[in-house]
């Protein structure tokens, strides 16, 4: 839908082409299109999964904390009036769930069947093959150790990955998700775990006082 606003579109590339990003990039953009032409029949609104998709990392600066409300400001900037206030409305829901990658209370059904599917596909690479999740892995890393130093990162992504392996919850939220994904992901997580462990044992060794 956004081939039909060029100047918005291309402001949206500029941003997913700044310096800072790897991961975070318009491959990843592109590989969320791709996914949702495969699913766009089971949402009811398609166009605010469209519209998340492209404005969900629009703001994106590692290590901060209000990325995904920016980015849902920046969605209002440029899209009000534009689009039907509803859609509008949907899509700015999706981008805020990816804060905490859940659906938050209180919605009707059918946004919050919306916003699982896209929360889904959003975190679809955990479940990727193993080349392709190390790939993300690694996209991640150089984007975060630039921004917060080593040991940080180490400390914040171990976090990441071991809060959702221990809760004991599903890491998805739709039924497809879970069925393809949820064992191929744990794997992935739990190999990326070992790896933070051995270099932060390595990182301790070398300096015991900062483990960098």
């Amino acid at each position: 839908m956004l081939d039909r606003h060029p100047r918005i579109l291309a402001d949206l590339r500029a941003r997913l082409a700044e310096p800072q990003r790897v991961y975070h990039a318009q491959a990843h953009v592109d590989a969320l299109l791709e996914a949702f032409r495969a699913r766009r029949a089971t949402v009811r609104s398609p166009d605010a999964v469209e519209l998340a998709i492209w404005f969900h990392d629009a703001v994106y600066r590692p290590g901060a904390s209000d990325n995904e409300r920016r980015s849902a400001v920046l969605l209002r900037t440029l899209m009000d009036g534009l689009v039907p206030a509803a859609t509008l409305a949907a899509a700015e829901t999706m981008i805020r769930a990816t804060e905490r990658h859940a659906v938050p209370d209180g919605l009707p059904a059918a946004l919050a069947a919306d916003v699982a599917v896209f929360l889904d596909m959003d975190m679809a690479i955990l479940g990727a093959a193993q080349a392709a999740y190390d790939d993300y892995a690694a996209g991640v890393a150089r984007e975060f150790i630039p921004a917060v130093g080593e040991a940080a990162y180490r400390q914040g992504r171990t976090a990441f990955l071991r809060g959702p392996l221990e809760s004991g919850r599903p890491l998805f939220l739709t039924d497809q998700a879970r069925a393809e994904l949820e064992g191929p992901a744990r794997s992935n997580m739990r190999r990326e775990l070992a790896t933070l462990d051995r270099r932060r044992a390595a990182a301790q060794a070398r300096d015991p006082v900062t483990g960098r």
